[in-house]
């Protein structure tokens, strides 16, 4: 089975709502949907980090960029009336595993409340016939298993932002049977995706940027847990699936309306040794060390189970890990060299389309 091209021709001209447009996979979300000829709406507050990407690569510029908040119910209401968006993108969120336990009222809020008041917007906005709510690959129930997580596997958490995350999944389902299945023209459905790697990202407490604020610091990076897996994929990856199912929600409406995990190959299902190692090699042998401080509870061993997706969207990634972390490094070494980057992103964007 060949896989199923991003329709560059159904997304020209779509009006669409991305929240949490100013975040690490948002900014590359619309820099992809802008360069397909969308017209773009976002919705998000301020971006979290500086820097970040959605300032370096100049996100807003092609693009109506409002800042609000998904926590306040009237915000996100009054954004579907006025502007009457074709599919809504949901992908605001508080999406790290420490800060969670440090802000555990936060991020649920913002994981729960803040997904439920976009169902009750798309509820709302006849225009809306595709809605797609990003989840995470954290939602299952980590029982330390080798075998990749499934859809239909059981759901939950043991940290603050994997339980927001499985209840998430347990409100849009709800949300799903009780409003949307049958009784409005908009199709809703759920995406568990992998840990995304990738260029301008410069959250706290993630592997990626914490690498690369120490190598270009020139200092030894301190790694957490090396013998960890999880299912890496460059952000590009997910967000193609994102692209996909939204269509075939648009399209073809309830028969996709589902869960659905987007991740790596098998193997490419990697320790955080062999990413931090890569990463040294491939940054002039830069060093990094054990971190020995008592840490949090995070899981040892996830992988995802993409069968569905494969079999049913057609849907596969096309750029090996090692390929992910030669882009990633491109990314930023280019940055450093004070390279104009919405210019790169749209360039990386058409390397990775350019191999459909």
């Amino acid at each position: 089975m060949e896989n199923m091209v991003v329709n560059v021709s159904f997304w020209r001209g779509k009006k669409v709502l991305v929240t949490g447009h100013t975040g690490f996979k948002g900014s590359w979300l619309c820099l992809w949907l802008q360069q397909m000829g969308a017209e773009l709406v976002g919705f998000s507050l301020e971006p979290a980090t500086k820097p970040n990407l959605f300032e370096k690569a100049k996100v807003s510029e092609n693009m109506e960029s409002i800042v609000g908040d998904i926590r306040v119910p009237g915000e996100i209401l009054n954004t579907c009336l006025k502007e009457q968006p074709d599919i809504i993108i949901h992908m605001a969120a508080q999406a790290l595993v420490r800060y969670s336990y440090a802000n555990p009222i936060e991020t649920y809020q913002t994981n729960v409340m803040g997904s439920l008041h976009i169902l009750e917007a798309a509820k709302q906005c006849e225009s809306v016939k595709s809605l797609v709510m990003v989840t995470t690959d954290k939602c299952y129930e980590n029982k330390e298993w080798i075998r990749p997580y499934r859809e239909t596997d059981r759901l939950g958490g043991h940290d603050p932002y994997s339980s927001s995350k499985a209840c998430m999944e347990l409100l849009v389902d709800s949300y799903r049977k009780s409003y949307f299945l049958g009784q409005t023209e908009c199709a809703v459905a759920t995406a568990r995706a992998g840990n995304v790697i990738g260029g301008g990202d410069w959250s706290q407490d993630r592997l990626i940027p914490d690498i690369v604020r120490a190598f270009i610091a020139q200092e030894s990076v301190s790694i957490r847990n090396p013998q960890s897996i999880r299912p890496w994929q460059h952000v590009l990856e997910p967000l193609s699936g994102y692209l996909l199912l939204a269509e075939k929600l648009y399209v073809e409406g309830d028969k996709y309306a589902e869960a659905w995990n987007f991740g790596p190959a098998l193997e490419d299902a990697k320790t955080v040794g062999y990413i931090v190692k890569k990463m040294a090699n491939n940054w002039c042998n830069s060093q990094w060390e054990l971190d020995t401080n008592e840490q949090v509870k995070e899981a040892n061993v996830l992988k995802l189970d993409c069968t569905k997706a494969y079999e049913v969207l057609a849907w596969k990634g096309r750029w090996s890990i090692d390929t992910a972390l030669e882009k990633t490094i491109e990314w930023y070494q280019t940055e450093q060299n004070k390279i104009e980057m919405q210019a790169f992103c749209y360039k990386q964007i058409t390397e990775y389309t350019q191999g459909y």
